[in-house]
């Protein structure tokens, strides 16, 4: 199973799309480390350099919708290689949602109430999440707040592509 969790990386916006994560200029890639370098390149936020705020995160707190456009895997392979195994958002587009899942990486979804609950408390300071997939929930904490625990929901299905490391594994396990 892959690590979760760490310092978290707030994406305020919805609709984020794969082309976003990744660009389809680089899906000629073949190596996942190739994509490294390029993840959330084209994404525009104010603030926001993904040289500088995507090294070190382990988690990505977004709003809805998260992943939509094209289908690919090389979206949740350039945050995988980043070492970011966790979205968390109110929604996600279906398939790039599966991808996370096939990958053995987490897309969890949260209630909007939670949601802005994070970005009040964390966004913008040294936040970090703490993750325990078996009881479904999420602890968050900075330096100066108060930490606050989330809960998830997690399929049984899902959780099995989890704790074997995705969809591959999971079927040399099975079949």
């Amino acid at each position: 199973m892959k690590a979760f969790g760490g310092k978290v990386l707030f994406l305020d916006r919805s609709d984020i799309n794969t082309d976003e994560i990744i660009p389809a200029k680089y899906l000629t890639e073949n190596t996942k480390e190739a994509l490294k370098p390029n993840c959330l390149e084209d994404l525009k936020l104010p603030g926001f350099d993904p040289k500088k705020d995507v090294p070190g995160k382990g988690c990505i707190v977004t709003r809805g919708n998260f992943g939509c456009g094209s289908s690919r895997e090389h979206a949740p392979w350039a945050l995988e290689v980043n070492g970011i195994n966790l979205v968390l958002g109110e929604s996600f587009a279906r398939i790039y949602r599966q991808n996370m899942y096939n990958c053995g990486m987490i897309a969890a979804e949260i209630g909007k109430a939670d949601l802005d609950a994070l970005f009040a408390e964390y966004a913008g300071k040294d936040a970090s999440v703490a993750v325990d997939v078996a009881r479904r929930s999420l602890v968050f904490s900075a330096p100066g707040a108060a930490s606050k625990t989330v809960s998830f929901v997690l399929s049984e299905f899902e959780s099995a592509l989890v704790e074997a490391g995705g969809w591959v594994d999971y079927a040399a396990k099975k079949y």
